[in-house]
């Protein structure tokens, strides 16, 4: 019912087609039990994901990143009750066709916490920030070697090595101005990058997008969701999508965040990680956050720097 995808001009053909995609939704809904449900394709993500009704979601991820789907499938499994923030519950996950996987899982109440944002009152924000730090603290806690053998990177040296090789090309490439990538070699080699951190399971993506919320219950967090990112390495990697896209350089969120996460944070090794991370896109993060700063040292104290304030 669906095509193979296992190039990326594969994916673009069949991916966005609601045409091809959507009746292999359909009868796989019908053969996990689901179907006559409504189905509804959300807007968001880079796979097709639907809502099956008012109570499951349905993630397809094509050959190409089918890898991705054990890893969803694995890591949901794992987290069950694990966290102070609801994950979906994995109801059913296998091989459709042509290398296809699914996972079908609990829909989480709430509504997104980006577009909810603007609406939200600080004192609220406030509790937001602690909530997603405790969430973070017990994510990292937990032990990640049952899923050690579906999530990489495996030697943290190494992909750091790697990363960092490629630092300035891949910055470049995305547009940066060279009064920028020229800082990056400089910044990275005096980085307080730990040699062997703590190993912790890590979402790599905890931001707004991911974060669902109820203004009902006093916007507090209903959800927790998009596991397929999910890597195992130091804790503070998964701190640069915090800062950047969930407190986006407030430094007051960001210090209650921390405060009820346990830990401070060097400015600076969040700003290395920044670069260093598999996402990185610079040139993005400077028009999205307008910063004041010019060079990375400063970058880094005005995107992941802390204060406190009572309210």
């Amino acid at each position: 019912m669906l095509p193979v995808v296992e190039t990326d001009e594969q994916w673009d053909a069949v991916v966005p087609d609601e045409t091809v995609v959507r009746p292999g939704a359909e009868a796989l809904c019908a053969r996990l039990g689901v179907g006559g449900l409504p189905l509804e394709r959300f807007a968001e993500g880079s796979v097709p994901v639907y809502a099956v009704g008012g109570a499951h979601v349905l993630k397809l991820f094509p050959a190409l990143s089918a890898r991705d789907g054990v890893t969803e499938e694995r890591v949901l499994t794992h987290l069950r009750g694990a966290l102070p923030i609801p994950t979906p519950e994995v109801r059913a996950a296998g091989e459709y066709v042509n290398g296809w996987r699914y996972v079908l899982m609990s829909r989480l109440p709430g509504e997104g916490l980006a577009p909810a944002w603007p609406g939200i009152p600080q004192g609220a924000r406030v509790r937001i920030a602690r909530d997603c730090g405790e969430a973070l603290a017990a994510l990292h806690a937990l032990d990640p070697d049952p899923l050690a053998d579906v999530l990489g990177p495996g030697d943290w040296s190494a992909f750091l090595a790697r990363q960092r090789a490629g630092a300035v090309a891949r910055q470049r490439e995305r547009g940066l101005p060279e009064a920028w990538s020229e800082q990056i070699p400089d910044f990275l080699a005096a980085a307080p990058l730990p040699r062997a951190p703590q190993r912790a399971l890590l979402h790599t993506e905890f931001m707004r997008e991911h974060l669902l919320t109820d203004p009902a219950a006093g916007w507090r967090l209903t959800g927790l969701f998009d596991f397929e990112p999910a890597m195992i390495g130091d804790p503070a990697y998964d701190l640069v999508a915090v800062g950047l896209f969930t407190t986006r350089a407030d430094p007051v969120l960001l210090g209650h965040l921390l405060a009820a996460y346990g830990r401070a944070v060097d400015p600076r090794l969040l700003m290395a990680y920044t670069l260093l991370h598999v996402y990185s896109h610079l040139p993005w993060y400077l028009r999205e956050l307008e910063p004041a700063s010019r060079t990375l040292d400063d970058l880094a104290e005005e995107w992941f720097g802390t204060a406190r304030a009572s309210y």
